[in-house]
């Protein structure tokens, strides 16, 4: 990959790795947490959502932040924002308080998210964007699945597990003083409205929001979906991790074919191959090789969905436009994440446990169809 600017890219990557580790600790912490002190399922469900919403409340905000502060001033504030919002969730046992602490640690994981999602487009060289996203995405996820490993070990050992899991994040403070802070910074250019974007992504926007149903119903449901499946209770628990090592696996090597076949046509390919797949679910649990590799796959594929929709952003805007895009995805991600789960819930509950596939093959299949409207708008 030449012309690439390397320092920059591993710094970058290094510091997104280390906000994956300390929101994959904080998660299934805060739940952990709150069931040892009697808290319902429901209420854990709305505390864990309302990170959902902070990323919401964010999004329309960042490209002028970025215009006043340059990304890596936001990015260091959301940092310090993210450390201090989970370290203060330890000095109380009111929910309403960790509510709001929840709130700002979502809004403060958007900025992050939708600056480093627009900084490493930014960085990346035009023929081998598909790879340089991959690598990026690769190492979040990878990261993210360490933090539960971290909790499950010390969550027991550690006296202060909120104040050790907000320092988490502060580690990615080296990275962030290595980036060249005037490199990729578009400070000096006006803020772009999100309104004037959206009409030229609904294609990226709807392939975002997919994943992020596809993954929170995935990590929440689908062990629910394994069980009443006659599957183990301790395998079941395995199979959203499963989902996301296949997610984690394959996403550089999504990212070559995309490079080198084309990037509309992977994107698109990757949708078809998610709604072939979601109707095996129910046959396949029967038959262990079958469900792993499936879930394998199907975590593999949409998760290729969401990452060749950063590329795509990358391809299509540029500057403050690329900020706005960006902060458009991660509301697209705020949305469904939030909604997904409880939408499939209440239909597994009423409608049957195959409900579970059968949302997200309808969600896949609006993003083929919106993808088949995007390219008749753009000739």
């Amino acid at each position: 990959m030449r012309n690439m600017p390397w320092r920059d890219f591993t710094a970058l990557v290094a510091s997104i790795g280390v906000v994956g580790l300390g929101l994959g600790a904080t998660i299934p912490l805060t739940a952990l947490m709150l069931d040892q002190r009697g808290i319902g399922s429901g209420i854990i469900g709305m505390i864990t959502a309302i990170s959902a919403f902070g990323i919401l409340g964010a999004a329309p905000f960042v490209s002028r932040w970025v215009a006043g502060h340059g990304p890596r001033g936001c990015m260091i504030g959301a940092i310090f924002a993210a450390a201090l919002s989970t370290a203060l969730m330890e000095a109380t046992d009111n929910l309403l308080a960790w509510g709001v602490l929840r709130f700002v640690f979502g809004a403060s994981m958007g900025v992050l998210f939708t600056i480093g999602e627009a900084w490493v487009n930014d960085l990346a060289p035009e023929s081998t964007r598909g790879r340089v996203v991959a690598i990026y995405t690769t190492a979040f996820t990878l990261f993210q699945l360490i933090g539960p490993a971290l909790v499950a070990a010390f969550a027991d050992k550690v006296p202060l597990p909120f104040a050790s899991c907000g320092a988490l994040f502060l580690l990615a403070m080296p990275g962030m003083l290595l980036i060249s802070g005037g490199a990729h910074n578009h400070g000096d250019e006006p803020p772009v409205a999100w309104q004037r974007i959206l009409p030229r992504m609904w294609m990226i926007a709807i392939g975002a929001a997919f994943f992020a149903m596809f993954d929170t119903v995935a990590l929440s449901l689908l062990p629910l979906y394994a069980m009443r499946h006659g599957i183990a209770t301790e395998l079941a628990v395995l199979s959203a991790t499963v989902v996301l090592v296949g997610d984690t696996a394959l996403q550089f090597a999504f990212g070559w074919l995309a490079d080198h076949v084309g990037r509309r046509k992977v994107h698109i390919g990757c949708g078809i191959a998610v709604c072939v797949l979601l109707p095996m679910l129910p046959f396949a649990a029967g038959t262990p090789w079958l469900w792993w590799t499936l879930l394998l796959v199907l975590g593999a594929t949409a998760g290729a969905i969401y990452m060749l929709s950063l590329v795509a952003c990358g391809e299509r805007f540029n500057g403050q436009s690329l900020v706005a895009a960006s902060a458009v995805v991660n509301a697209s991600w705020g949305i469904t994440s939030a909604g997904g789960p409880l939408v499939t819930g209440v239909l597994m509950q009423t409608a049957g446990v195959n409900a579970l596939p059968a949302v997200l093959w309808v969600g896949a299949a609006i993003f083929i169809a919106s993808s088949v409207w995007d390219k008749n708008e753009r000739g």
